[in-house]
Order: C-alpha cells, then structure tokens, then sequence
C-alpha cells in the first residue's frame, strides 16, 4: 500500500488575503480562524492559517502574515499627472 503525503505549502494571493481585511484585527491564529470559517472564507485561507506556526502570537494586520500585502499607498493614482 502507498501512503500519500500531504505537503502543503502556505501561499497568499490577493483574492485570498482580501478574504482577510475585515478580520477583527489584533487577532491570535484562532481567532483568525473562527473568523475565516464564520465569514465563509475559501478553504485555501481556512490552510494557510492553519500552517502558521503557532507561539501564541498577536497579529495586527494582514501585512504581518503576508508582509508582501499590498497596501493602498500601492494602488495610488495622481490624478494631477493626467
């Protein structure tokens, strides 16, 4: 008999990590998950939570689990230039 592994690697998308940004932010992993599940969020988030390495950790935003998150600043357009 062959025995599967499951190796999952923890990735963010934008799509993903927007399912986030209503999260009642400071929150610990549990806290993030019970929102996800409650918010009917897709699964892959409900996995990428769950593979944070758990210290009993404060999260403040989305930035500090994805630190790549865009943020607004990001999307800025100078509507002066045009």
């Amino acid at each position: 008999m062959v025995e599967l592994l499951h190796i999952f690697t923890m990735y963010w998308t934008l799509e993903l990590a927007s399912k986030l940004e209503d999260a009642p932010w400071p929150a610990t992993k549990d806290e993030l998950i019970d929102y996800a599940v409650r918010s009917g969020a897709p699964l892959e988030v409900i996995e990428n939570l769950q593979e944070i390495e758990d210290e009993g950790d404060i999260y403040e935003s989305i930035e500090d689990i994805w630190p790549d998150y865009p943020s607004k600043e990001d999307f800025f357009f100078n509507e002066d230039e045009y």
